[in-house]
């Protein structure tokens, strides 16, 4: 009788192990890689530290949850706006390394006294909320790189007229196209990759249509190690950054609680959430100071799981090791740096618009009753204050977007629940 699933603990042989390995990591690739495209860094630093970080939380975890360190997309648009405002990534990182201490507070908060404190602090409304700004405060950005908007212009420039580049549209819209449709009709292997598929494919005709610089490729060698880069210490930058690790913990907390019921097991006990978070937080301080983006736990590979029925940490783990030896590759790092704008607009439209729409799940899955005025009032504040432009300056910190909204969410939360303790809510 065939096996029903690999366990969390099983191994399976090196010739079995190898591909499923591989799927977990083609699987994380292509979203992955986007992070540090976006923002403007060689992508071979994050595939290492993505690796690195992977087999850092599988041992702090004691081998006891199968998970995948990738790059999140919460830290894209406040790593957007230091390097627009400070001109230099170095900057971001000193806000990474805070982030990575906040998780390992965090870790001993929830050891000492459990997980009560989060619903208070950040209630299912103001999750969700805050996830579905992510996605909305990134959608133009990914309209500009498609083609269907202008770039913003650089302030005391001459605003020219927009001029739509055929090329670009068709380019995007074909990668869009196979995305979406990818990811409704593809089966099997090809069903957890849509994304990638689609990267692929508009790399593909990219070339046909003499749209990529193949040169740097070409000039690449075949080993090249990840070059690092040192933080620069500024406590602007990291207030700036600091909400961005609110959402992630969120996200993190969801992925436990979903990878457990793929495993049938309770990972928020055992081996436990504030293992889970210390191993994520060592991962991303490391990230911080060789200048790579922030890891978190990954959705993709959950859906890998999920279809294979795979769920052994070994498995895992040699996939961290085949993420380490490709950000080596030299070709590997510039293939991917050569990939077009409009090839990445067009997959970016769909992608930040699922991660809005996993804001809004956030909402059904919690049964948010929006009948009650506390979170129609709560939802309403957060998700204007995040895409409506507004900004404040605390000193020569600018708070806008999902930064403003969250700390404007956690607040109201907090006195809302303090007026309910004391009666006082109409409800």
């Amino acid at each position: 009788m065939k096996r029903q699933y690999i366990g969390i603990n099983e191994r399976l042989p090196i010739l079995e192990t190898l591909p499923l390995s591989f799927q977990h990591l083609t699987a994380m690739f292509g979203a992955t890689i986007l992070v540090p495209i976006l923002v403007g860094i060689n992508p071979a630093v994050v595939l290492l530290m993505n690796g690195i970080g992977t087999i850092i939380y599988s041992y702090v975890t004691k081998s006891g949850i199968p998970a995948y360190l990738g790059s999140s997309f919460a830290f894209i648009s406040p790593t957007l706006l230091i390097i627009s405002g400070f001109g230099n990534f170095r900057y971001a990182q000193s806000g990474f390394i805070f982030f990575g201490l906040f998780f390992i507070f965090i870790s001993f908060i929830v050891k000492y006294y459990g997980l009560k404190w989060i619903n208070i602090v950040m209630p299912p409304v103001v999750m969700g909320s805050i996830v579905a700004i992510i996605g909305l405060e990134l959608a133009p950005i990914a309209a500009q790189q498609a083609g269907f908007a202008p770039f913003p212009a650089s302030e005391g420039t001459l605003v020219s007229k927009f001029i739509i580049d055929k090329n670009t549209i068709i380019i995007s819209s074909f990668t869009l196209l196979v995305g979406i449709f990818g990811s409704v009709l593809f089966k099997g292997f090809f069903q957890v990759i849509p994304i990638l598929t689609a990267v692929i494919s508009g790399y593909i005709l990219s070339l046909f249509m003499g749209m990529v610089d193949f040169s740097v490729v070409e000039k690449a060698s075949w080993i090249a190690f990840p070059t690092f880069t040192t933080p620069i210490f500024n406590i602007d930058a990291i207030l700036i950054i600091a909400p961005a690790g609110i959402v992630v913990l969120t996200e993190h907390i969801s992925h436990l609680i979903v990878t457990g019921k793929i495993t049938n097991a309770d990972l928020m006990k055992n081996p436990g959430l504030e293992k889970s978070l210390f191993g994520d937080g060592i991962s991303n301080v490391i990230s911080g100071f060789t200048g790579s983006t922030p890891n978190t736990t990954y959705g993709e590979n959950i859906g890998v799981m999920a279809i294979t029925r795979v769920y052994s940490v070994h498995v895992i783990r040699i996939a961290a090791v085949l993420a380490i030896i490709f950000s080596c590759i030299g070709k590997v790092s510039a293939l991917i740096s050569s990939i077009p704008n409009s090839v990445m607009g067009g997959i970016t439209v769909l992608l930040y618009g699922v991660i809005a729409v996993q804001g809004f799940r956030i909402f059904v899955e919690q049964n948010v009753d929006f009948s009650k005025n506390k979170n129609m009032v709560l939802g309403a504040v957060t998700i204007i204050t995040g895409v409506s432009g507004a900004t404040i300056y605390v000193g020569s910190v600018q708070l806008k977007g999902m930064a403003l909204a969250a700390i404007f969410g956690i607040i109201l939360s907090i006195v809302f629940y303090f007026l309910e303790k004391l009666r006082l809510i109409n409800e």
